[in-house]
């Protein structure tokens, strides 16, 4: 059995270009899809969050439109549900990464807000990826690795082939003209290799240990492949 990390935003808004605040978390699928991919494979999971906050899912992301109509939003929400882990988070500040056999960062929109500036997962991210174990980051998760820029201005991630929620999503999405900036742009200014499949659709990137997902679709596919590795 192996020990798999979660690590969730803490946030419950996104701030805006004009300042305002969107609500918003992490996505449900992102989270139940790995997650039940995990427990149904046997593996303990812990979710860990900024503080140690219980995090608050993107309540649009349990809407039917978003999960293939009323049967998929009630699977999400039903799975949602039996996921405890995500209501007795630890608190990032806490997590010895070497305890864990792998390490996973669900998406939406609350990774933009606080994991994206914040210093202890960034230490975290670039000491999973010398390490060699499954490291796998989905949809806006990747907004994570902005903050593993060090002092001399370069990312451990740069020259990584990897993917993300892209610029044509985002701005399907509705938010491309709203927010202060995007995701693809700061991955790319990184360094990174940023890779983009077709908008929505499933497509999951993997270099070295590195394993990444573009969109909520990605999410199950990610899992697998994380399991793989760990098989």
């Amino acid at each position: 059995m192996a020990k798999i990390l979660f690590v969730v935003s803490g946030a419950d808004h996104w701030t805006l270009a004009d300042g305002t605040a969107h609500p918003t978390g992490f996505w449900a699928e992102e989270a139940v899809a790995p997650y039940r991919a995990f427990n149904d494979a046997g593996h303990e999971v812990v979710v860990a969050t900024p503080g140690g906050v219980v995090p608050t899912v993107d309540r649009g992301s349990l809407a039917p439109e978003v999960n293939g109509g009323q049967e998929g939003a009630d699977a999400v929400a039903a799975g949602l549900e039996a996921f405890e882990e995500l209501r007795r988070p630890v608190a990032l500040e806490d997590v010895d990464p070497d305890a864990y056999d792998a390490v996973f960062y669900p998406g939406g929109h609350g990774p933009m807000e606080d994991l994206a500036v914040d210093p202890v997962s960034g230490r975290l991210l670039a000491r999973v990826l010398a390490s060699g174990k499954p490291l796998g980051v989905v949809c806006h998760g990747p907004a994570a690795l902005l903050a593993t820029t060090g002092p001399d201005g370069r990312s451990a991630f740069a020259g990584y082939r990897l993917t993300g929620f892209t610029n044509t999503e985002e701005s399907q999405a509705g938010f491309a003209d709203k927010a202060k900036w995007l995701l693809q742009d700061r991955l790319v200014a990184l360094g990174a290799d940023f890779q983009e499949g077709e908008p929505w659709a499933p497509f999951v990137i993997t270099d070295r240990n590195l394993i990444t997902g573009q969109n909520p679709a990605s999410s199950a596919p990610l899992a697998a492949e994380m399991l793989n590795r760990l098989d």
